[in-house]
């Protein structure tokens, strides 16, 4: 199979990166996302595993992707896929308002771009939290982290991220 590449996306701050999906090391989280496509919603940045902005989206694959190419210590550029319940995003400890739009689904998908280092996927009402690395960034990282850093200093309301096929 050829490589898949997508566009990750900051919307309202112009900014873009691409992304090559790891079809060999996750092939149904990849094939699940690349077939949904193109998926998004508001971005949020990480309050306890660092350097990461996520979107929360409704679920989306026949049946949610079994835990493949696992990590809870992800590096730059390392797309991830996360699923949820709704107790579990729902304690005020998170920061989500009573509006957010992930309220009141049974699963919440997180669909999520890390940008530097030393991150730990560790939560500390849930203890450890894997996620699947199912695409790297290949070229714009370095702009990404820019305007990730930005969201996380001059705030994130207003913003989207946004994957669409490249």
């Amino acid at each position: 199979m050829p490589d898949r590449f997508i566009e990750v996306s900051l919307d309202k701050r112009g900014v873009s990166c691409t992304a090559r999906l790891l079809d060999d090391r996750a092939p149904i989280t990849c094939d699940a996302v690349w077939n949904a496509l193109p998926l998004g919603g508001d971005v949020y940045h990480a309050k306890y595993a660092r350097n990461e902005i996520y979107a929360l989206i409704p679920p989306f694959a026949p049946e949610e992707p079994p835990l493949e190419n696992p990590t809870i210590t992800p590096i730059p550029g390392d797309l991830c896929y996360f699923t949820f319940t709704d107790t579990q995003l729902g304690t005020k400890s998170y920061g989500y308002e009573t509006e957010a739009k992930h309220q009141g689904r049974t699963t919440v998908v997180d669909l999520a771009l890390f940008y530097e280092r030393n991150n730990l996927l560790i939560n500390g009402d849930a203890g450890w939290v894997p996620g699947i690395v199912w695409g790297a960034v290949v070229d714009g990282l370095d702009r990404m982290a820019d305007a990730c850093q930005d969201l996380w200093r001059a705030g994130a309301l207003g913003e989207t991220l946004n994957f669409r096929r490249a």
